[in-house]
């Protein structure tokens, strides 16, 4: 979970490597550091804490070609001399992954006379380097067979003493693309790191070893074999990662979700009928085989996973289980060749759900589909299916605007695999379209009630834990507020299923211990009631976001219950809309308690490491 940039031209590139790790600092930022050469020789800058501290570090420093790296520490401390690049013997070398059997290559380069510095796995990549070039005739052909000896996780970046204005690059289970400029080549773990100099970009593939130089460009697997990957133009432009007028990007990305849904929804946007094409080329053809679902997801992307579990099993009727990807593939499970598995991810590089995937694969399921916000990434290369969700780059660590396009995209498959099923009339496929285009007014509408959502977060800052509850499949959304809150703002936060409140949770509910609820005007509102009056009774404070009109606001004037209404209410789909007042009065409580929105501590954006 860090981040690299490099990059070989005909002028300075320390600004380029300064800028584009700037835009990684969303991948890590406990450390940060470069190597460039400099006049043939390798001048390092390492720095504790944000890329602004190795910028005034730098200083002066110019060069033609280098490498660079942001840091979220997995082995060993963040400290400067944990920090990247590390180096050996005139070369030098930044990594992101996670080397397995970095402690039998310590102690082998050990008793070679290698001297580690660090309690990195990653130096033990840059004296396995050194150590293959003095017998290797280049620096590529030693990054290559170091490369072979590594088990894990890895992108790395090279450069030498030995052969300068080059840089050598591998990558394996870990993203890693090349920009090609005007000037030079240039590489990074993320698009946005190279919009400032160029949109043509090479993505490589696990196994790759891309060999770069200013005036030429050559890729080869492992094995040696010449490859070529095909240049594809970005569709991502630099305005899309900049803050512009907002204080945060969390902030910028929870009112960018109307415009994000709208662009998502697009294809079903002026249709009459939904097509199953829209999940790809073959979904025709595989969908209707699938007999059962399997969601495998991280984080966010599994409270998206949940919520669609009571959409697929009640619209579809299809059976569904959600497993968390980490846990997943380290079970006996039962596969089922009939069931359609589906991996959701934000980033397509998400460690545990590549894995999770390939595993459900390797046990004989071949029906997969990937919901995505990347087009280019892992995820959707391996799946047979995929819907990419155009939700736009998402900087902030805390998931929005990724979360409710996920939705979108999640109920688009319950909708086609319903009418596959013949389980979807064309009256009410007609009903869910016209809603679906109405969510992003309706969303618009939500995120008016801002400046109420931030007067209730004053009733947070002081708290220490917070309870978070829900019913039917606006449970997820309780896990997802509980989730942003405690991500961000540091206060403990727990979400129950409300009828669980009596079975052990109310123990905790007293005047300090606010109590959030999701009421949406629906069948299990008065057995909700119920429950919120078990933590009125007990002397708990009652936050209860609502729908307009619901018969909660009854007891809106109560002392402890503080009841705000949506505008509308919004049947299958209004997870969505209750999510977004959850999303805001995480971020508020975040601005009041002064933490870093954007960066939390010990998070990163993109955890492509187990």
């Amino acid at each position: 979970m860090c981040g690299i940039v490099a990059a070989t031209a005909r002028d300075n590139v320390v600004p380029v490597l300064i800028e584009g790790l700037k835009k990684l600092e969303y991948r890590g930022y406990d450390s940060a550091g470069l190597a460039v050469l400099q006049d043939g020789k390798l001048a390092r800058q390492r720095a504790v804490g944000r890329v602004l501290e190795l910028e005034k570090k730098a200083g002066t420093l110019s060069a033609q070609s280098g490498i660079a790296h942001t840091r979220w520490a997995t082995h060993g401390a963040p400290a400067e001399h944990n920090a990247h690049p590390h180096l050996s013997d005139g070369l030098a070398v930044v990594h992101n992954g996670i080397i397995e059997n970095h402690a039998k290559l310590k102690a082998e380069l050990a008793a070679q006379g290698y001297v580690f510095t660090s309690e990195t796995d990653t130096e033990s990549i840059a004296h396995l380097i050194s150590a293959c070039l003095k017998t290797a005739p280049d620096l590529a052909e030693a990054v290559r067979l170091a490369c072979l000896r590594l088990k894990g996780a890895y992108a790395i970046a090279v450069i030498s003493e030995a052969d300068p204005g080059r840089v050598v690059l591998a990558r394996e289970g870990v993203p890693l693309l090349l920009g090609v400029g005007e000037n030079g080549y240039y590489a990074a773990s993320d698009t946005s790191a190279l919009l400032q100099v160029t949109r043509q970009m090479i993505y490589l593939e696990n196994g790759d070893l891309a060999d770069l130089r200013a005036d030429r460009l050559n890729i080869r697997r492992l094995d040696g074999v010449r490859v070529n990957r095909p240049i594809v133009l970005s569709q991502l432009s630099v305005d899309a990662v900049e803050l512009g007028a907002y204080r945060h990007y969390m902030q910028k990305e929870i009112f960018e979700q109307p415009e994000a849904l709208a662009n998502t929804l697009e294809l079903v946007g002026a249709t009459s009928t939904l097509q199953a094409e829209i999940f790809g080329t073959k979904a025709h053809a595989l969908l209707p085989q699938a007999d059962a679902a399997l969601i495998l997801a991280c984080g966010t992307s599994s409270h998206a996973g949940m919520v669609a579990k009571y959409w697929l099993e009640g619209i579809a009727g299809i059976p569904t289980n959600v497993e968390i990807a980490s846990e997943y593939r380290y079970r006996d499970s039962v596969p089922n060749p009939g069931q359609l598995v589906i991996a959701i991810s934000q980033s397509g590089e998400t460690a545990d759900t590549q894995a999770a995937l390939a595993y459900a694969r390797s046990l004989g399921q071949p029906l997969t589909l990937a919901i995505c916000n990347v087009p280019e990434s892992s995820i959707v290369r391996e799946a047979a299916l995929r819907f990419i969700t155009r939700a736009g780059p998402e900087i902030g660590v805390a998931s929005t605007k990724a979360f409710t396009t996920q939705l979108a995209a999640l109920f688009l498959l319950t909708l086609v695999l319903a009418k596959l099923r013949g389980r979807l009339t064309a009256k009410e496929e007609a009903a869910h379209l016209v809603a679906l285009r109405h969510l992003p007014v309706a969303v618009q509408k939500v995120l008016a009630l801002e400046p109420e959502i931030a007067a209730w977060a004053r009733g947070f800052a002081d708290k220490e834990h917070a309870l978070f509850l829900g019913r039917g499949r606006h449970y997820p959304i309780a896990l997802e507020g509980a989730l942003k809150l405690k991500e961000i703002s540091y206060i403990h936060a727990e979400a129950y299923p409300a009828g669980e409140l009596k079975h052990g949770p109310l123990a905790l509910v007293d005047k300090n211990m606010p109590v959030i609820a999701v009421a949406p005007n629906d069948p299990l509102l008065e057995k909700l009631k119920s429950n919120l009056q078990e933590v009125k009774a007990r002397g708990g404070e009652l936050y209860v976001f609502a729908d307009q009109g619901s018969r909660i606001g009854e007891d809106a004037e109560e002392d402890g219950i503080h009841v705000l209404c949506l505008p509308e209410h919004y049947g299958p789909l209004s997870p969505i809309l209750h999510v977004i007042p959850l999303q805001l009065l995480a971020y508020h409580a975040a601005l009041i308690k002064g933490t870093d929105v954007d960066k939390p501590r010990n998070l990163a954006k993109s955890v492509t490491v187990e």
